[in-house]
């Protein structure tokens, strides 16, 4: 029994390696037989990189952007948070802060200074409220570097995301401080304009300058610390070299060219036709605006795509 039993073993084993044979030589008609073991053996193609291949710093920023796009809401929402944890008016000094500057100003342009402007609350607003949104954005923009730099070094996040979020933080001041700009007409019954409806179009043009900006700002940055204490005297010297206190008209003619060479002057302009002398801005304006807000933009935005990369090494 014994000798029957492993004789039948010793058979079988042929039958197995003959089919394993029979399954290696199954090939298709005309090509050559593979063994398992060169099947097997045979490593995967791994694609490969070339640096010296063309590349669109530009589209691939833009789409990493568009694809962490809630990180963008989630950090626009902490910021505000944040911003106002511990302060017991909270949000409201969002309003309250466009409404103390207009009364100092007002007290120091309508009355010592004497300067004649019709409605000078609201001539002030229209123009502060821009300018509280340029140099909000902007300055943040340029202090985002720290804090992205921060999380960068944990997971990848692209930084445009930082730059997204301090224009949405921007946006959401802006839209509260249309509020205390409503107030000031009511208490002084200034006639709101049917111009109003293109507050929207100013409002975009005025963001993709302001996105601009901050997309320089936040290169320069990344490298050089100093540019944000720079900024700060920037800053507060081209607030006065902007007629958001006084009226264009009282600048002498010789020195007329300042307000021509100074881009945020047509930027306040657009924005502050259609509140305060209730006209729709001219075509050359928009136009004007229009061009240098998408000059701004656009090298801001391809300059900081090709250099994104280089962030990590200036941490």
């Amino acid at each position: 029994m014994e000798r029957a039993g492993s004789r039948g073993a010793v058979r079988a084993r042929p039958r197995r390696a003959r089919r394993i044979k029979s399954l290696d030589g199954c090939t298709r008609p005309g090509s050559r037989r593979v063994s398992a073991s060169e099947v097997l053996s045979r490593p995967s193609p791994l694609p490969l990189y070339d640096s010296a291949a063309p590349r669109s710093w530009a589209l691939e920023e833009a789409r990493a952007l568009w694809k962490y796009r809630g990180l963008v809401h989630e950090l626009v929402v902490r910021d505000i948070k944040v911003r106002y944890k511990r302060s017991v008016l909270g949000i409201a000094w969002t309003m309250l802060a466009p409404l103390l500057n207009m009364v100092a100003l007002t007290l120091v342009f309508s009355t010592i200074l004497k300067q004649q402007i019709a409605n000078y609350p609201v001539f002030f607003m229209t123009g502060a409220i821009f300018w509280a949104f340029f140099s909000q954005t902007t300055s943040t923009a340029a202090s985002q570097t720290q804090d992205s730099n921060e999380i960068a070094k944990r997971i990848y996040i692209p930084r445009s995301v930082f730059v997204a979020s301090a224009i949405g933080v921007g946006l959401v001041n802006l839209a509260l401080s249309i509020v205390p700009l409503l107030i000031i007409l009511m208490v002084t019954h200034f006639p709101i304009y049917t111009t109003w409806f293109f507050l929207p179009v100013a409002v975009a043009i005025e963001t993709l300058f302001a996105a601009g900006v901050g997309l320089w700002l936040f290169t320069f940055a990344s490298r050089f610390s100093d540019v944000r204490e720079m900024y700060v005297v920037i800053v507060q010297t081209w607030f006065f070299l902007t007629p958001i206190v006084y009226h264009p008209a009282i600048v002498p003619p010789k020195f007329r060219f300042a307000l021509w060479l100074n881009p945020v002057y047509y930027l306040v302009q657009t924005f502050r036709k259609p509140v305060y002398d209730g006209v729709l801005p001219s075509v050359a304006l928009v136009a004007v605006s229009s061009a240098l807000s998408l000059v701004v933009f656009v090298s801001g935005w391809i300059y900081f795509a090709k250099r994104a990369e280089r962030f990590a090494f200036h941490s």
